[in-house]
């Protein structure tokens, strides 16, 4: 599990550890019953307080992608709604195709869209 954090984007840390395992979640690079590492392991790889993690994981649990589990620790349980929004993304995708937009093109639009 890869996660990258920028402690000058702006962007709080749990945000960017929450939203860095959601998609590794939602396009299968975690699996269901996959375990996460321990809070405080991944706080030390990261350089970061072990809270921000556990902050992380509370924000991944309450989207219904983790279960934290006494003695387990951080479990995968699900991709949420990501079955549903992957479907929507390949309509996108294919959409987009038929009427001869770029990838580039694209990922501007999705950008615009969520206002970055």
């Amino acid at each position: 599990m890869l996660i990258r954090i920028d402690l000058q984007s702006g962007e709080r840390v749990y945000d960017q550890v929450a939203t860095q395992i959601a998609g590794q979640i939602l396009v299968g690079e975690l699996e269901v019953g996959e375990r996460l590492p321990a809070a405080r392991d991944l706080a030390d790889a990261l350089g970061v307080n072990m809270h921000t993690i556990l902050h992380a994981y509370q924000r991944l649990r309450e989207d219904g992608l983790i279960e934290l589990r006494r003695g387990r620790g951080a479990v995968v349980i699900g991709v949420g709604g990501g079955g549903r929004l992957q479907e929507l993304v390949a309509d996108v995708v294919e959409e987009a195709r038929r009427h001869g937009v770029s990838q580039n093109a694209l990922v501007a639009l999705m950008r615009k869209a969520y206002g970055a």
